[in-house]
């Protein structure tokens, strides 16, 4: 995956995941637990585990069925990770329990009482905590990277993680696009049809990256506001948007692809447009598996960024909205950092 870079050429090597540990990755849900309520809500710290299995064990521990299991996000197996679980729970039961789910590979951290099952997409945030080993380049240029980081942000492309290990999700995509070959199970469908999603979308992005564009309105501009799905069109882009955007307000998009066709109009709409038309194969199948058209920042903002250098490592923190990945940060800072096949977090 050939993806551009938007501030340069990355100033550093590394060695990136070298154990779980060295990627930590918190939850933020945004919001308190109700203290009432037919379920409870678990703060649970995995290491080595994907969430899906640890959901499965939690539904056997509590002697439910793992459709009641709510959780938010996926997060990643090669990693130590804390997120949220909800579990349907009598009134009657003692939240005590809950500590005897803790099994290989993960414990519960905390309990509480809650009033309704985690849904997908329910937290605000992710902040990590990264280390990466063996750095090779001086701290001079990488603080200088990282300040750019911090007050521009990076391009939002979708990390590694979503195409599959050597691309398989996006290689079903494109033969079931251009063959009919369609994928076994439906889970397999749904991964190859979030690839050729994403992949559209980081082909936009790249190309407003090559362009110098991709953290400016332009217009014809389908302008989303930060930390939300909601955006509006903007046919001219006044002065009083351009500021907005130089401070991260609002941003511009890209299509998340599916029917009902792309708001932007303009210069905006003919790169979308350039993009679908050599993707013809892709866009069709998208639009005739029924997804709708969703709209996705091109910037993202990286937020609370701290770094310190140990011993040739070096150290990150920083806070990134749902649904967007840390290799999109790394990226910037690392000339091998799309090697982190799974660096993200949704």
């Amino acid at each position: 995956m050939d993806l551009a870079t938007a501030h340069g050429v990355p100033p550093l090597g590394g060695r990136i995941r070298v154990e779980p540990g060295d990627f930590r990755v918190e939850e933020v849900l945004g919001f308190e637990p109700d203290g009432a309520g037919s379920h409870v809500l678990l703060v649970v710290e995995k290491r080595g585990a994907n969430t899906a299995w640890v959901a499965s064990q939690l539904a056997r521990a509590a002697g439910v069925n793992v459709r009641d299991v709510g959780y938010s996000g996926q997060k990643d197996r090669r990693a130590v990770t804390r997120q949220s679980f909800t579990l349907p729970w009598p009134a009657a039961a003692p939240l005590d329990a809950c500590a005897e789910f803790s099994g290989e590979g993960y414990r519960v951290v905390s309990a509480a009482r809650h009033g309704r099952k985690l849904r997908p997409g329910s937290h605000r945030a992710n902040r990590f905590v990264i280390r990466v080993r063996d750095i090779e380049g001086g701290p001079h240029e990488a603080e200088a990277r990282l300040e750019t980081l911090a007050a521009h942000g990076v391009p939002n492309y979708f990390g590694p993680q979503r195409f599959g290990r050597g691309l398989a999700n996006l290689t079903r995509a494109r033969a079931w696009a251009e063959r009919g070959e369609l994928p076994p199970d439906r889970l397999q469908r749904g991964f190859a049809l979030s690839a050729a999603r994403s992949e559209l979308f980081n082909q936009v992005v790249g190309e407003r990256v090559r362009r110098g564009d991709w953290d400016r309105l332009l217009p014809g501009e389908a302008v989303l506001l930060d930390g939300r799905r909601s955006f509006f069109h903007a046919p001219e882009i006044e002065a009083t948007l351009v500021e907005r955007c130089s401070r991260m307000d609002v941003h511009p998009s890209g299509p998340m692809w599916g029917r009902g066709g792309s708001p932007a109009t303009d210069e905006a709409r003919a790169i979308e447009d350039a993009v679908a038309l050599r993707e013809s194969a892709l866009r069709g199948l998208l639009e005739s598996q029924g997804l709708e058209h969703e709209r996705r920042s091109l910037r993202l903002p990286v937020r609370a960024l701290a770094w310190s250098f140990e011993e040739r490592a070096l150290v990150l923190e920083f806070e990134l909205p749902r649904g967007t990945f840390a290799t999109a940060v790394l990226h910037e800072l690392f000339r091998n950092a799309w090697d982190a096949d799974d660096a993200g977090g949704d």
